[in-house]
């Protein structure tokens, strides 16, 4: 497996990923990997993709209409 090295990194940012790797119980290495593919094989949702779910979504849900008050007071049960 290739090796990567990487220098000068700012302390700020080494700070974190070590606080990150800590959090998420990772080595340093492994949560710079992590970072490094959330990054590279992350994709960019297109503007009509998004929309075209949402009018998918919408047409599901057309016969159950949630009125504001119906909803803050199931959000509120759940918060119990």
């Amino acid at each position: 497996m290739p090796t990567l090295t990487i220098k000068n990194v700012p302390e700020e940012l080494y700070v974190r990923l070590k606080k990150y790797a800590e959090i998420n119980r990772r080595s340093l290495n492994s949560e710079v990997i992590m970072c490094i593919e959330r990054a590279i094989y992350s994709h960019r949702v297109q503007p009509e993709e998004y929309l075209a779910r949402a009018r998918r979504l919408r047409k599901k849900t057309v016969g159950y209409p949630i009125s504001d008050d119906d909803f803050s007071a199931v959000k509120a049960a759940g918060r119990l």
